[in-house]
């Protein structure tokens, strides 16, 4: 996720320089960005996820959790960050009244929170996002973790966690090859912490992950530094978290966006700016795929209930931003089998738990055009 909108990566995707994005210049505040009426219900089987710029401003503007619209079934607050990259101790605040002159108070926020929860929706933390390098290579850096993100669950009274980590924050060793049985410490660790955190928690705790393709589905072609080396060690690193944690997993959302071109089940690169970009990714997700092309060493799909598809807002959150009707073929397709393009999926799945989105914030912007077109589309 970015604080601020951002170009595109370099075209390869498996580029010697990984995922390299600058920031755009901020866009102006709007006149008016008040909040829309609540819309119909959305259907039980179908959720939408946004994250909420909560602990800092930029050019979509501060929105207070109480002014966020019941169209959203899943907050993620964004972010909890660490002290340091390798620290594991998570601190979350509000964005600073100097930053977000219109920001709430600790209590109305928890109000806010409690609100939200009563009206059947979830508020998680995430961790990470852009800034937020999270690399757990100690134990006692796991154990701070646990402990920090339980001090936030508890202090704010949240339903769970949200993983978004980016940049370096996980990558293979080079004796890592099998995301059956991982080795490095910084994806052990993690998977252990969350595994822990669920384990306090219970059956209730809510547990989403938002990796960027480069750390899931280019891991058809490439795994970690490969078996000859040479290759960029971050390649699939998410997917031995994911698999490990695909039990306790309550929803995977991969950013359709700010990614370079990624290689498809069809064994063709796929692009943003389209329709076939989200089937394709999405396609991977729900059939498997082999992991670094050996068909001995499987990634098993994930169900659908599973499964939302990550994309920008609106053209300020990030690059691929498609329109509301791209968004629509793409559900058309995967969820009817119908509308498809050039890209043929391996199935038709009705279940698919719906759309994650960057950001709350960047919709309201929009005039709330990405929730809208959701609740018109599952209402």
């Amino acid at each position: 996720m970015r604080r601020a909108a951002v170009v595109a990566v370099a075209a390869c995707a498996l580029a010697a320089s990984g995922l390299l994005s600058t920031r755009a210049t901020a866009a102006p505040e709007p006149r008016d960005a008040g909040p829309r009426a609540a819309g119909p219900s959305v259907a039980a089987d179908h959720a939408l996820v946004g994250y909420l710029h909560t602990s800092f401003a930029n050019g979509s503007g501060y929105t207070r959790l109480a002014d966020t619209p019941d169209s959203w079934d899943i907050i993620d607050l964004a972010f909890g960050e660490p002290t340091s990259a390798t620290s594991g101790d998570i601190r979350f605040g509000l964005c600073p009244r100097t930053e977000c002159p219109n920001v709430e108070t600790k209590d109305e926020f928890k109000a806010a929170v409690k609100a939200k929860q009563a009206a059947g929706k979830k508020v998680l933390i995430s961790i990470g996002g852009q800034n937020g390098q999270v690399q757990l290579k100690t134990a006692q850096a796991r154990d701070t973790f646990v402990a920090s993100v339980s001090k936030i669950i508890d202090e704010y009274g949240l339903d769970g966690l949200d993983i978004d980590f980016e940049g370096h924050s996980l990558s293979l060793d080079a004796n890592d090859t099998d995301f059956k049985n991982p080795k490095t410490p910084v994806v052990v660790n993690l998977i252990s912490a969350v595994k822990a955190l669920k384990a306090k928690y219970g059956a209730g705790f809510t547990l989403t992950m938002a990796p960027e393709t480069f750390f899931v589905q280019l891991g058809y072609q490439f795994y970690g530094t490969g078996k000859w080396g040479g290759q960029d060690p971050r390649a699939g690193a998410y997917l031995p978290v994911i698999h490990a944690l695909r039990d306790d997993l309550t929803l995977l959302h991969v950013q359709d966006y700010n990614s370079g071109p990624i290689m498809g089940l069809d064994n063709q690169y796929h692009f943003m700016g389209g329709a076939d970009f989200h089937i394709a990714m999405t396609d991977m997700l729900l059939t498997g795929f082999p992991v670094a092309g050996d068909k001995n060493n499987v990634f098993p799909p994930l169900p659908p209930q599973k499964v939302a598809i990550g994309m920008p807002a609106s053209v300020n959150a990030g690059n691929g931003h498609v329109s509301t009707g791209e968004v629509n073929k793409a559900l058309d397709c995967l969820t009817k089998g119908s509308n498809c393009g050039s890209y043929k999926p391996h199935g038709t799945w009705p279940d698919l738990r719906g759309l994650m989105t960057w950001s709350i914030n960047w919709d309201r912007f929009n005039n709330w055009e990405f929730s809208k077109n959701f609740d018109r589309y599952f209402g």
